[in-house]
């Protein structure tokens, strides 16, 4: 028989934009910030009680090499014998991580978890392969590890290997979702998630940086803060603004700047325990984890990962998509998004992203699955009860959910 799982609180920093506020902050102090923030708002917890820290992180190939969990578990105080692990399912890590901590949680391996994400796209590096032989005399190739495909295996059929924006034109092709509607449904994201900063509905999950985490040298380095709301989100943009932005990744496509996710900076992470633990916090959780699925599909049509995903975690929690309160869809492109929706003819588009999405919001990828199922949680405490989903599409065709009750 397996536990009761709860989630007693969630954090995450705001969003910052590439190259932005939190540019100057390493990941795994990122991490350490948010892992940090859960522990300052549960003094009653002996940190010694968690049984291990888990971490989503898409890129792995900067400062978060090291296994990010571990080092920022350890920069973040936590007693040296608390072990931490790093997972990776690109885009879905951060949720990848929460369900693996429900897994754990729920069969008794485990009584106390920290589970999140982190990502930060402005300091991906660039990476160099070792040459086929020894002693190159000629110029080598650098590869950035900020977004998407790089060191493509020849042998992956090539349909397969496409952009992700060239992924959303697919989607946006299959559905015939045009421009307009791509534009309208990103101004809305931008218009809710102002909406929401200015009513104080993210105050409970938000821990502002402090400019105190920046290197020596960097910009900040000072006492204060460093960022303290999402950097992504345009609360003056315009249809017309929108409707001026060209084409990315085909010169008569309908994807955009405008119309996507950016690059972004962020980390995430979820307090996760069992009725035991939950005594030991001495807290009241936000909300219960019921059920989680995965799923596959095509990778070109990644964006549509959601679509059965989220119905195999509403089954196996016994619930439809009429008994959703709220649901958290991440917002990879609008058309991406729009995709899912026309797939779930019955759900109530009136529930989705209720404070806006990754548009606005912003998509560190390895932070995002958790930032969900936390904006979740949130907004099934602040109700008082019902049921929530998260559920987020991943590069190379996969899709991840996540269903919680309160």
């Amino acid at each position: 028989m397996t536990k009761d799982v709860y989630i007693v609180d969630a954090v995450r920093t705001p969003v910052g934009r590439y190259g932005g506020a939190l540019a100057g902050v390493r990941p795994d102090d990122l991490a350490a910030h948010v892992l940090r923030a859960l522990l300052d708002r549960t003094p009653a917890l002996d940190p010694a009680r968690i049984d291990d820290v888990i971490l989503g992180n898409a890129n792995g190939a900067g400062e978060e090499n090291r296994d990010v969990a571990r080092m920022a578990a350890l920069l973040a105080g936590v007693p040296v014998t608390v072990p931490g692990v790093t997972v990776n399912r690109l885009c879905g890590s951060g949720m990848e991580a929460v369900i693996q901590a429900y897994r754990a949680v729920a069969v008794g391996d485990a009584s106390v978890v920290l589970a999140g994400g982190v990502e930060s796209m402005s300091r991906a590096p660039w990476v160099l392969p070792k040459p086929d032989r020894a002693y190159p005399a000629g110029h080598q190739q650098l590869h950035s590890t900020t977004l998407g495909w790089r060191m493509v295996n020849p042998r992956m059929p090539a349909e397969w290997t496409v952009s992700l924006g060239e992924g959303a034109e697919l989607v946006a092709e299959k559905h015939g979702i045009g421009r307009e509607a791509q534009d309208a449904y990103a101004l809305a994201s931008h218009a809710k998630a102002a909406e929401a900063w200015a009513t104080g509905a993210f105050d409970a999950e938000v821990v502002s940086v402090a400019a105190e985490f920046v290197p020596v040298g960097g910009a900040g380095g000072g006492p204060g803060t460093l960022l303290d709301r999402d950097e992504s989100v345009r609360a003056d943009t315009s249809l017309a603004a929108l409707a001026r932005l060209k084409p990315v990744f085909r010169p008569d496509g309908t994807v955009t700047a405008g119309n996507a996710s950016p690059l972004n900076d962020g980390a995430s992470a979820l307090l996760i325990t069992d009725a035991a633990g939950l005594r030991a916090t001495g807290r009241e959780p936000l909300a219960r984890i019921t059920a989680s699925a995965v799923s596959g599909i095509e990778p070109q049509y990644f964006g549509l990962g959601p679509v059965d995903a989220a119905r195999r975690a509403l089954t196996r929690a016994g619930r439809t998509f009429g008994d959703l309160a709220t649901l958290e869809l991440n917002e990879a492109f609008a058309a991406q998004a729009l995709g899912c929706l026309a797939e779930w003819p019955e759900l109530d588009p009136a529930v989705v992203n209720p404070y806006g999405g990754a548009i606005a919001l912003g998509h560190p990828l390895g932070s995002s699955g958790s930032r969900l199922a936390g904006t979740v949680a949130h907004q099934l405490a602040a109700r008082g009860s019902g049921t929530g989903l998260a559920t987020l599409c991943i590069g190379v065709g996969q899709g991840l959910a996540l269903v919680l009750e309160r």
